[in-house]
């Protein structure tokens, strides 16, 4: 393995120097441009270290000291580094260099998208467009000038206000924005290029007009509107919930296609990856719209949580990005079905943030040490930081929140600050000692509660006896306890009534836990909420999780019955798998999903969520060894024999929910598609049969959706369930949709990675092809993600094919991105992380392609602490 440096958080020392202005002066030309820093800066302290400026793929050109040209012995640039050995104590210094926007396909810094100037400068990419001291505990106030062709970039966004524009000779034009607030150099950002600008405004709850303006290419102006109504709902739930307004005369969002990220927060201008801006009922699924509303939230709540209040270093990212995780988790709760939020949020956590843990990647919310800060954009980081504020929301309840909400804005505004700092004032605030909760900022993996319960009718007495662990990670053996609020709720078993809620608070290895007054038996609904992200180990009968599916008052406990109910039959089938014995679902399974089927008045949403059998991602969670096949093929009959068994109650229920009224995206209008979908995919289920060459007579039901839809949501899914269930028909319906949409780059992402899920045999051809056909590119984060991340990530039979192609294809695509752009190249790795959880074979395959990666020559950082951990974990 290759020796990378490793950054600690126990190294963390206060910056040598601060920067208190930045004036910054761009001339735009595609392979040189040209780019003038002038910083006023200070040392800190009395014997202070020489001078240290980060700067990468830059050309220096000269370096002014108070005005004063070094000579080339006065400083020394190599190796990412301009090293300047003697300053005065106050001083302005000026770096004048050159970059390659036309060059830069790793999207860091300053690059070119459709032939448009835009930067990423989150986590440090700053400093591959000048010189300077690139940690987010200097902040400064910037000014930014740029100077371009006026044909060519007839627009010119930086941060804060504009405050001057004029012609210059040579048909070219210039722009100066100021930005009044201080902030780290990872904010800065940069747009410029022939946009369209479709304007808007807001008025702030003290009477404030602040101008909206979202910038796309000419052809997408016509999809921006939704984006812009959820901007103005974001900033209203923002007043209402926190009293945050914003501060800025203007607020700035630009949609480009090449974006390693889903958006980004830099202050005032936020530049976003198309994907969750752009939407239409034609080109948009209820899905995209959803997601629309959330990043377009996220981003603006950053502007507080983020912005004002940055973190001190890259170990505190959590601070900015698990709070505002949770501020748009409850916006979107806010705007849309709560209850189905809150089990979607779950999923997420159960399905993948549950798998990080367990893996060599694994790590806390506050890390300790990484090698590559890239690789720290996790769902630790973001997902499970969301779900330590929202322990913390628990513990204090809504209004206490608020008030350590305010202390940390009133203490932190303007400030460079660390988790510790978040706690302390959310216990200065309440009086709430949370000493004991910090380890969930520590410590890393996924706690596990054993849970058992007794009822003594005698005395009234119900008791849990409740045993906590958590398994070793990298580098952490042994965990103390955690600090966990768990909701409960006891049912009366005589008629499902809640009898009385708690929240219990659990902080030691082994608790016995004592409620009394019980006065009739009761029936255990435990984690309700997902209280905590957390797994519960309690065993329970067919019966019980059938009374919690029907009656249980908490909607993410009732669809985790029906969970559990589906493990069991898919855990018994896996076990059976190897005596050859035929699969067959229990009857008492088809008893309980008949009754949420004919539920009429639980959410369509919500049905949909409840009727859908768990992941092969969550099943495989529960297996010592997995084997891929046996897992698809056991969750697939699965499928199969619930489309059999209820056809004519699926189909009754499918037609029941056909809406003549044109499309229009909300909450209840999405969840009627959503669970007639899922009830179409039933309908469509492939049997042995139908793989072997049989008929489906189904497949005309899913063709006459596809063909009739008015909008992107049923069409697509209408498309995907044909795409699984036959070869022949699928292809004719693939080649109309991309005749159709092949010019809406965002659908064609859609066709392709629709293809990439496809189940049947033979995808991983198609996906072969794919990669050279006009409509992919190496060098778009989105196509990659698409097709190559859907097959690899999300169809795990096919990638896991028993012969290894998978497994050489994707290392092959790895080893070609990680020169182009290495952030991308890493996140694909993730399916090849997990490859202990694997039989033998399989375990042999992986880890050949994992050391064929490593040996690479020139692998960048971000790929190599991958690829050492995985094969060292």
């Amino acid at each position: 393995m290759t020796e990378r440096k490793t950054i600690y958080l126990k190294d963390y020392t206060p910056p040598p120097c601060l920067v208190d202005a930045v004036d910054l002066y761009f001339e735009l030309t595609p392979d040189s441009t040209r780019v003038q820093a002038t910083m006023k800066m200070r040392m800190i302290g009395e014997n202070y270290e020489p001078l240290v400026l980060f700067g990468e793929n830059i050309e220096l050109d000269e370096v002014l000291l108070d005005d004063r040209l070094l000579s080339d012995s006065e400083y020394v640039f190599s190796k990412g580094k301009l090293l300047i050995e003697k300053v005065p104590p106050d001083f302005t210094i000026q770096i004048k260099n050159r970059i390659n926007p036309g060059e830069n396909t790793a999207l860091e810094g300053l690059y070119l998208s459709s032939g448009n100037y835009c930067t990423q400068c989150e986590a440090e990419g700053f400093r591959r467009i000048t010189c300077y001291p690139d940690r987010p505990d200097i902040m400064a106030v910037f000014t930014t000038t740029i100077v371009a062709d006026k044909k060519e970039c007839p627009v010119m966004l930086a941060n804060g206000n504009l405050v001057e524009e004029g012609e210059l000779s040579g048909g070219r034009h210039f722009v100066r924005w100021h930005d009044p607030h201080k902030k780290p150099s990872y904010l800065f950002a940069l747009v410029a290029g022939d946009l369209v600008c479709i304007e808007d405004r807001y008025i702030t709850m003290s009477g404030r007009r602040v101008g909206l303006y979202i910038y796309v290419e000419k052809s997408n102006r016509d999809k921006c509107t939704h984006a812009m109504e959820s901007l103005k709902k974001a900033m209203k739930w923002d007043e209402d919930k926190y009293g945050r307004e914003y501060d800025l005369d203007r607020y700035m969002i630009v949609a480009v296609d090449d974006f390693n990220m889903g958006a980004m927060e830099n202050k005032g201008l936020n530049v976003f990856n198309s994907k969750y801006v752009l939407a239409r009922p034609e080109t948009a699924t209820d899905q995209d719209y959803e997601g629309i509303e959330g990043v377009i939230a996220h981003e603006y709540f950053h502007n507080w949580t983020g912005n004002r209040i940055t973190c001190r270093d890259w170990f505190q990212l959590s601070l900015k990005e698990g709070l505002t995780v949770f501020r748009d988790q409850e916006f979107s709760a806010d705007m849309g079905s709560r209850p189905v939020k809150r089990i979607n949020d779950a999923s997420v956590i159960r399905n993948f943030q549950f798998r990080e843990d367990c893996g060599p990647m694994a790590h806390p919310v506050r890390p300790d040490y990484f090698v590559e800060i890239n690789n720290f954009y996790t769902l630790t980081v973001y997902n499970k930081g969301a779900e330590v504020i929202r322990m913390i929301h628990t513990f204090l309840g809504e209004a206490g929140f608020r008030r350590g909400m305010d202390l940390y804005f009133e203490r932190h505004d303007g400030q460079a600050v660390t988790c510790d700092d978040f706690i302390r004032a959310m216990e200065d605030a309440n009086g709430f000692d949370f000493s004991r909760f910090k380890r969930w900022y520590r410590q890393a993996g996924t706690p596990e509660l054993e849970v058992k319960t007794s009822y003594d009718g005698d005395s009234g007495e119900y008791r849990f006896f409740v045993n906590q662990s958590c398994s070793a990670t990298p580098g952490q053996d042994h965990k103390k306890p955690f600090f966990i609020p768990v909701k409960i709720a006891l049912l009366s078993v005589d008629s499902g009534e809640t009898i009385m809620e708690e929240t219990l608070e659990l902080s030691q290895e082994k608790e016995e836990i004592v409620i009394s007054g019980i006065d009739r038996p009761v029936i255990c609904s435990f984690l309700r909420d997902f209280s905590a992200p957390v797994k519960v180990k309690m065993v329970r009968a067919e019966d019980e999780l059938a009374f919690l599916m029907v009656y249980d008052s908490d909607p993410f406990n009732r669809w985790d019955a029906s969970q559990q109910l589906a493990m069991k039959v898919i855990l018994d089938g896996i076990g059976r798998w190897d005596s050859h014995s035929s699969f067959q679902v229990a009857p008492w399974f088809h008893e309980a999903f008949a009754l949420l089927l004919a539920d009429e008045q639980a959410e369509p949403a919500f049905l949909a969520l409840a009727l859908t059998i768990p992941t092969e991602n969550w099943i495989s969670q529960h297996l010592d060894i997995v084997e891929p096949e046996v897992v698809f093929h056991i969750r697939q009959s699965f499928c199969c024999q619930l489309g059999y068994e209820h056809h004519d109650a699926l189909l009754d229920r499918y037609h029941e929910l056909v809406n003549d009224r044109a499309y229009c995206y909300s909450a209840p209008e999405a969840g009627r598609r959503s669970l007639r979908n899922c009830l179409l995919r039933y309908l469509l289920s492939v049997s042995e049969n139908s793989r072997a060459g049989g008929e489906n007579k189904n497949i005309s039901l899913g063709e006459k959706q596809y063909h009739e839809a008015d909008n992107m949501t049923d069409r697509t899914a209408a498309l995907t369930a044909v795409v699984n269930a036959d070869r022949e028909a699928g292809d004719r319906l693939l080649a109309d949709f991309y005749q159709s949409w092949q010019d809406e780059p965002l659908v064609v992402d859609k066709w392709l990675a629709i293809q990439a899920s496809c189940s049947l045999p033979g995808t991983i051809d198609q996906v072969k092809a794919l990669t050279g056909h006009s409509a992919f590119s190496l060098k778009n984060p989105n196509k990659i993600r698409a097709l190559i991340g859907t097959f690899c990530s999300a169809n795990h039979w096919q990638f896991h094919a028993e012969n290894g192609d998978g497994y050489n294809f994707l290392a092959g695509h790895i080893i070609n991105l990680d020169s182009l752009n290495p952030q991308i190249a890493a996140r694909l790795l993730t399916p090849f992380t997990m490859w202990r959880r694997y039989d033998q074979s399989r375990r042999d395959l992986i880890r050949a392609q994992l050391v064929r990666i490593g040996e690479q020559k020139s692998l960048s950082a971000d790929v190599g602490e991958i690829v050492d951990r995985s094969l060292a974990g």
